[in-house]
Parts: structure tokens; sequence; C-alpha cells
């Protein structure tokens, strides 16, 4: 996580713009082709939409708003949960009222030394940060319409081929230490069922059968047969009051963990998938086009990515904290400590959690591994950086009244992403000093 933040570039509001701002009066002033007043202009940092007109810009003025505003609530929760810390282990604040993660480090430090014997073991699973699948589907399929494109997908059906980790559904198989989960009516299953296995030969039925019963039966419908806890065993069906295997088919849940699982029916998939995926991907991917002929597609599509990544979301991790204390700590003291590692480890989650989606957001890597190649800051930069070209602009379809707005959001663009690049190096060095302590270091 020893990363460094690189500067934004300057960007320039295209010329084109400026030349045609200085002869179009105000936003609200100016009617378009079809006589539609454009409103007032909106506001980068307020998340307004429509601030130039035209779907394929705005979708990357709304990604910028949605990327700062990821870095700066980030930033503002680190700071609250270490002083939540820094309050639990007696850490003075300093005189503008923050704490010094250097200190606070020191002092959770010192209280482990002097309580435990042989320090903290740490059980961690990291968080899963994914782009939602979702949102850019959405998202082009939007900006296409706006685009007077003849939209013929569904995009709650649309699907995009991940290159990295998809959760969700997925129409291929799902490689490897994964978990899938089957949700169709009846799958083939070949890992635990969550509802009810078809047996294809007799066995041990641990809820409720549904057919013969070589032993007790609990209850039986009017042709004899089992409707209820079976003591021997079951021909049929059997529903499980408790997720159990299941060699066949399964009507419910099948969750199949291991290096080569694989499943058929509707597929819910926690790792490398080969077909299509739908929900959440841990890396890059192209949403698909919602019309089959529609000459925006590209721009609609790249301010559908640009959005669905600056608004990635990460799960929160799995920190369980274990340790035996020194003999000679007594009930009071060990009653004291136990508290504030329960602020420890519920607080430092928290900062783990945004640590990775800062590491995600800024350099791509989710666990330390480069997942969004380019990373959403460095993307959302360059696509900037193309825009703020005459020629790139002037291809969009910005209406007259709304050029005084759309050189407003560059500017607020320029000035959003410069100032979210300020202080987040402090930020990603404390986070990584309160990760280390989290993990043992």
């Amino acid at each position: 996580m020893n990363r460094k933040l690189t500067g934004w570039k300057l960007l320039t509001v295209p010329a084109l713009l400026i030349g045609a701002a200085g002869a179009a009066s105000a936003c609200s002033d100016v009617k378009d082709a079809a006589g539609d007043v454009c409103g007032e202009c909106g506001e980068i940092k307020y998340g307004d939409v429509g601030i130039s007109g035209s779907a394929q810009l705005d979708g990357f003025f709304n990604a910028v708003s949605s990327i700062t505003k990821a870095t700066a609530t980030i930033q503002a929760d680190y700071q609250t949960n270490l002083a939540a810390i820094g309050e639990a282990f007696a850490v003075k604040a300093e005189a503008d009222g923050t704490f010094d993660v250097d200190k606070v480090v020191a002092a959770v430090k010192g209280e482990f030394s002097a309580n435990l014997q042989g320090g903290i073991k740490v059980n961690y699973k990291p968080p899963a940060c994914q782009a939602s699948v979702d949102v850019a589907v959405q998202a082009t399929a939007q900006c296409e319409a706006k685009a007077k494109c003849d939209v013929k997908v569904d995009p709650g059906e649309a699907s995009v081929t991940c290159e990295g980790s998809c959760t969700g559904e997925c129409s291929g198989g799902c490689e490897g230490d994964v978990q899938c989960e089957v949700t169709a009516p009846s799958a083939t299953c070949s890992g635990s069922c969550e509802g009810t296995c078809e047996f294809t030969a007799a066995a041990a039925c641990n809820g409720t059968c549904h057919g013969t019963c070589d032993g007790n039966c609990t209850v039986k419908d009017n042709a004899g047969n089992c409707q209820g806890s079976c003591d021997g065993k079951c021909q049929g069906s059997c529903e499980f009051a408790a997720a159990a295997k299941c060699d066949t088919k399964c009507s419910g849940k099948c969750v199949v963990t291991g290096g080569s699982a694989s499943c058929s029916g509707s597929v819910k998939c926690d790792g490398k998938c080969t077909g299509s995926c739908k929900g959440g991907c841990t890396g890059n991917f192209k949403p698909p086009s919602a019309s089959a002929d529609c000459e925006a597609s590209a721009d609609c599509q790249a301010q559908a990515s640009a959005q669905a990544n600056a608004s990635l979301e990460c799960t929160p991790p799995s920190l369980d904290i274990s340790y035996g204390f020194k003999a000679g700590v007594n009930a009071s003291a060990q009653a004291s400590f136990i508290a504030k590692v329960g602020v420890l480890r519920a607080r430092g989650s928290a900062i783990i959690q945004g640590a990775e989606k800062l590491s995600a957001l800024v350099d791509g890597k989710v666990n330390g591994e480069l997942v969004f190649d380019p990373a959403p800051f460095k993307s959302l930069e360059a696509s900037m950086t193309a825009l703020a070209d005459v020629d790139a602009v002037g291809k969009f379809d910005i209406p007259a009244g709304k050029i005084p707005c759309a050189v407003a959001g560059f500017g607020d663009a320029v000035s959003a992403l410069t100032d979210a690049g300020k202080g987040l190096s402090d930020t990603i060095s404390g986070q990584v000093k309160i990760v280390a302590v989290l993990k043992g270091g």
C-alpha cells in the first residue's frame, strides 16, 4: 500500500466553447431548437445532472462528481474513525482537534505490550471492491436514448464480459476458488444445496422427505407417501432443513466451493467468469450498446464506464482479533482492554474498507493486485483531458443556451479533481499505519 499520488494536470477549457460562450446569453434566458428553456446551470459539487445538455459529456461530469465525493468521504471517515480509536486509547487530540496517527498507533501498541502475552493474532479477509455492471449498462441505455437512438435492449437483461472477478450472474463457467449460487427452479448441483434436492437413489434426508421412506415417517399424505421427517432412507426428494450435499438437481440455491467449481443453471459467481457477467466486476469491462445502430454508442459507453468505475463500492473486511492476557492482568484491566479492542476492531475495519476503496480508485489495486487498469482516477483524468479539445467537444450536441454551462462544467471539473488530490497522501499514509497494526504489524 506504499503509493504516491500523482498531481492532476491542468485541463484547458475548449476554445470552441469559450468563443461560443461569449456569443450566448445566460442559459436560463436562451431557448433551444425545440423552444425549451435550458434552465439554470448545474454544479458538479452538488451532483447535478444535465450540466451541458449532452448526455455523453454530462456522464463524465457525473463521474467527476462521484469520484471527488468518494475521496472526500473516505478522508472524512478516516479522521472520524482515527479520532474514535484515539479517544478509546486515551490519546489527546491536537490543538486543531485532529489526532496524530503516530501517537494513536503508539498508544495501541503500548496497550498490547502491557496487557498481552504474545501480541495479537488476526484472522483477516480483505474487502472486495467492484464497479457496478448495472450502473454502466443503465447509464449507456439512458445516454443512447437521449441521443435519439432506438434503444431495444432491456438494460436489466444486459451483461458484460468482465476481465477480472465477477460477482453476480455468470452465463458461463465460474473458475478459481469461488462460490456459485444457483437460484434457478432446478439445476444440477455438485455442492451444498439450500432447498430441495432430487434423489436418484434412496438416501438420508435431514429435513422433509417427499416420497417413500424405508423407516418411520412423521407425516404421510393420503397416498401413503412420506411428507415429513424420515428416520431411514428417503426415495424421492428431500427439502433440506439446512444446507447439505446434493449431487443431483437442486431447487433453491446451490453453493459450490473449490478450485474447479462449476454450476449449471442461473449462476451467481464470485470469481472468474468465462461467460457474460451481471452484477459487479472487479476489473475492466465495456458496457454493451442498448441500440442496434447508434452513432453515439462509443461515447455513451465511455461515459458509462467512467461513472461505474468512479462509483465503485467495497464490501467490509472480515476482521477477527484473538489474544491472550499476561499473568497478573486483573479482571478490571481485562474488561477495559476488551472494550478498547472492540472500538479498534469496528473503527479499524472501516479504515481498512476506506483504504481499499482509495487504493482501487487511485492505483487500480484491490488487495495489492492491479485489477482496474488504468485506475479510475487516471482514466477519468485522461478522459477529461481528451474532452478539453476543440474537435472532441465539437461533436457533442450541446444546446446553444447550455454552452456557458459546459464551460463552467469544465472549470468545475478541473477544480474538483485538483482539490480531490489534496490531502490524500496524508490519508493514505495514516491508513497504512492503522492497517499494519490491525494485521499484527
